[in-house]
C-alpha cells in the first residue's frame, strides 16, 4: 500500500472512531506497530493529527463555542427537549449528553423528582440549585470552549453506572443512520454512554439531517428512540423505522 494512500486510510479511521491506540490501527490498517508510529509521526509533523497517550486523534476544525451553538434553532430544540421530558417518569435515573439540546432538556426537567447524571457543565449549572433532583456530575477532564467533561477518567466513571434512559446529543446523522460527532475527544464518552443505559433516546433537531462530523457515535440499530423535527429528512427517518427504532416527531411552538 502507498503511504499517502496508508496516510489517508489512517485518518479516515481516526475520524471515524475516535482516538485509537497505536496496537488497533496496525491492526486494522493490517501494518506493523512501527510502521503505524512512523505514520503517526509524519501525520504529526504535517499537523494532521494529535499524538496522545498510546496512540492519536485526528485535528479537527475550530469549534463552535457552546455560546454560539446554544442560540441556534431554539425553538426546534424546546419542541425536541419537551417530548423528550414528557418520557422521563418519577424515580429515573436519567444520563444527559453534551450539547445544547440536551441543556434544553434539563430546563425542562426542574422540579422533577430524578437523578440526572451527566458530562454536561451547562446541564449541571442549570440543575444544581434544583432541591428537587438528585444530580451526578461525571469526572473527566473539562473541556471549556464546550462546557464537557472529557477523558478516561469521564469513561471509568460511567462503567459504575446504570441509566433508566440516555439522552444522546449529534453534530449529524448520516442517510444510512450513522450517528456522528464533530469532535473525536467526545466519541469515547459517548460510546461509554450507550453501554450504561436501559434505553438510549436519539435527540437531533431537523438542522442535524445530515448535519456535519466525521467521527462515527453509532448506527440505528444502537437507537431505541429518535425524536426529531417535523422537516427532518423522511428518508432517513425511514432508515430507522426499518431498524426498529421508535421515531417521535414534534412540531415547534409558533
Amino acid at each position: 500500500m502507498l503511504r499517502e494512500h496508508r496516510h489517508e486510510q489512517l485518518l479516515r479511521l481516526l475520524r471515524e472512531e475516535g482516538v485509537l491506540p497505536v496496537g488497533q490501527i496496525a491492526e486494522r490498517l493490517d501494518i506493523s506497530e512501527a510502521t503505524a508510529r512512523r505514520d503517526l509521526n509524519d501525520l504529526g509533523r504535517a499537523g494532521r493529527l494529535t499524538r496522545v497517550y498510546g496512540g492519536a486523534v485526528a485535528r479537527q476544525a475550530a469549534e463552535r463555542p457552546f455560546e454560539e451553538e446554544a442560540v441556534d434553532d431554539l425553538a426546534d430544540k424546546d419542541a425536541v427537549a419537551r417530548r423528550a421530558a414528557a418520557t422521563v417518569e418519577d424515580g429515573e435515573v436519567v444520563l444527559l449528553d453534551i450539547g445544547t439540546t440536551t441543556l434544553q432538556l434539563a430546563r425542562q426537567l426542574h422540579g422533577r423528582k430524578i437523578t440526572v447524571a451527566t458530562s454536561n457543565l451547562a446541564v449541571y449549572e442549570e440543575l444544581r440549585d434544583d432541591p428537587d433532583v438528585s444530580l451526578v456530575l461525571l469526572g473527566g477532564q473539562v473541556r471549556r470552549n464546550y462546557r464537557s467533561l472529557v477523558g478516561h477518567l469521564t469513561e471509568a466513571s460511567l462503567e459504575g453506572l446504570y441509566a433508566d434512559r440516555l439522552f444522546l446529543g449529534t453534530s449529524g446523522v448520516l442517510p444510512d443512520g450513522r450517528v456522528l460527532d464533530t469532535t473525536d475527544v467526545e466519541v469515547p464518552v459517548k460510546k461509554a454512554m450507550l453501554g450504561s443505559a436501559r434505553q438510549v433516546v436519539l435527540l437531533a433537531t431537523a438542522r442535524k439531517f445530515p448535519g456535519t462530523g466525521t467521527a462515527r457515535i453509532c448506527g440505528p440499530q444502537d437507537i431505541d428512540v429518535l425524536i426529531t423535527g417535523q422537516a427532518s429528512d423522511p428518508g432517513t427517518l425511514a432508515v430507522f423505522r426499518e431498524a426498529g427504532v421508535e421515531v417521535a416527531v414534534e412540531v415547534a411552538r409558533a
